[in-house]
């Protein structure tokens, strides 16, 4: 039996366990209060999303992904996410990109790369990978851990990833082998399936050719959802981070999919840095909108705000002393429980060190935590030596104060852009 991580991230406390799988986790109630501009968001979200199997059905529990926070490698991992959940309790959380290989080859060691506390739901799991076998045997072997959807990767230009196995970006100029994988996916799992990519690739970047390869996957799979990077990727050995700054954002192919695709879902990425912006491109008619750097680095200032701004609920009033002292018992509930003292005290507190951005005392802060990554054994005692560098004030201060930061007009003039209308080529788009 493969059981989950030994912890339980509860709201009000934390609970050890042991033995635990969640054979419907979805079965968790939302009794929350909208106002009007929620309730219309969300009901236009679900007559969008095309429900094509019984998972899909379990996942609509949840509020849908209005806002969802990108795989990032060596970011968005067990630590992260907790955090982030305590944070804001609506946004859709994302796995590191993870290898359809090294879930296959890992399997009796499953805990330690699909393993998540419940708490973290909704959550998503993204899978690379260019072998049809592989995708399937990683599929099947990750059911047992009850994600909400899996996410296959058509978007990361690392060269790590893009030219190793021919994965990532790499994938969207073979959108046939795309339509097969997807439907080998979708045959091994009950929950949805979706798709993340670019807008294009190198010189593969016109507007029919984002089209021709969104129908060609929706064709031949039951993939009703596509995640927009609304950049091309560059693979002439640029690096990751060149390929979020030097091609140019293209806002206008990703609304001109919601006039051409109107059965389809579609997710947008790709410079949205706030929840002003992200709640812009909810009013132009985004379907979602997925946030990457921005979350991990200004996480209060930006998981903060999604529950109220994005999803209308009322404010929880949560300090970033009360989410201390939860992850303080969730990090010392982990320390060291993989061997060899992995995770550490570095590897744990890593995704803390953005949580005072701006704030009074935080380079002091930082300052200490270096310091204490060297000799602290438990998280109770680099709290104990750290957070004396913070105010009061600023511990002490409710999620969600102040007004958030962010371009009102970033998609002002978007639907002036949009390219002609794509017809597709049926016979020539599906089998070429």
């Amino acid at each position: 039996m493969v059981k989950f991580s030994a912890y339980s991230l509860m709201i009000s406390s934390f609970t050890p366990f042991h033995s635990i799988i969640l054979k419907n986790p979805r079965r968790f109630s939302r009794n929350i209060p909208f106002n009007h501009s929620t309730k219309s968001r969300v009901t236009s979200y679900y007559q969008n999303v095309q429900l094509h199997t019984e998972g899909v059905m379990g996942a609509s529990r949840y509020l849908p992904p209005l806002f969802s926070v990108a795989p990032m490698m060596e970011w968005t991992d067990n630590h992260y996410r907790t955090l982030a959940r305590l944070i804001s309790k609506h946004a859709w959380l994302y796995t590191e990109m993870l290898a359809a290989e090294t879930i296959v080859y890992q399997q009796g060691n499953l805990d330690k790369f699909l393993g998540y506390s419940p708490e973290q739901h909704p959550i998503v799991l993204q899978i690379g990978g260019s072998k049809l076998e592989n995708l399937a045997k990683a599929t099947e072997l990750a059911n047992a851990y009850n994600y909400d959807e899996i996410n296959f990767n058509c978007g990361c230009p690392s060269p790590k990833v893009a030219g190793h196995g021919c994965f990532g970006v790499r994938l969207m100029l073979d959108p046939k082998f795309v339509g097969e994988a997807m439907s080998v996916i979708a045959t091994n799992t009950n929950v949805p399936v979706s798709v993340k990519c670019r807008i294009g690739v190198d010189d593969h970047d016109s507007y029919n050719e984002l089209c021709d390869f969104i129908y060609k996957v929706s064709s031949l799979s039951p993939t009703r959802h596509f995640i927009i990077h609304s950049r091309k990727a560059l693979l002439n050995g640029i690096s990751p981070a060149d390929n979020r700054r030097i091609p140019p954002l293209k806002y206008e192919f990703y609304y001109a999919l919601l006039r051409d695709f109107p059965d389809l879902t579609f997710t947008i990425n790709g410079g949205i840095n706030s929840v002003v912006e992200a709640n812009a491109a909810l009013r132009e008619g985004a379907h979602g909108v997925m946030v990457g750097r921005a979350a991990y680095h200004y996480p209060w200032q930006t998981l903060g705000h999604v529950d109220t701004a994005i999803y209308g609920a009322p404010s929880c009033g949560i300090t970033r002393h009360e989410i201390l002292q939860r992850y303080q018992e969730y990090g010392d509930s982990v320390l060291g429980k993989d061997g060899n003292n992995r995770p550490n005290i570095r590897e744990v507190a890593k995704p803390l060190l953005n949580l005072f951005y701006s704030e009074p005392g935080n380079g002091l802060w930082k300052r200490k935590a270096d310091s204490a990554f060297m000799h602290c054994k438990t998280m109770k005692s680099f709290f104990e030596e750290t957070l004396v560098a913070i105010p009061d004030s600023v511990l002490d201060a409710p999620i969600a104060g102040g007004v958030p930061s962010g371009r009102e007009d970033l998609f002002a003039n978007v639907h002036d852009l949009l390219p002609p209308q794509y017809h597709a080529r049926e016979e020539e788009a599906l089998y070429a």
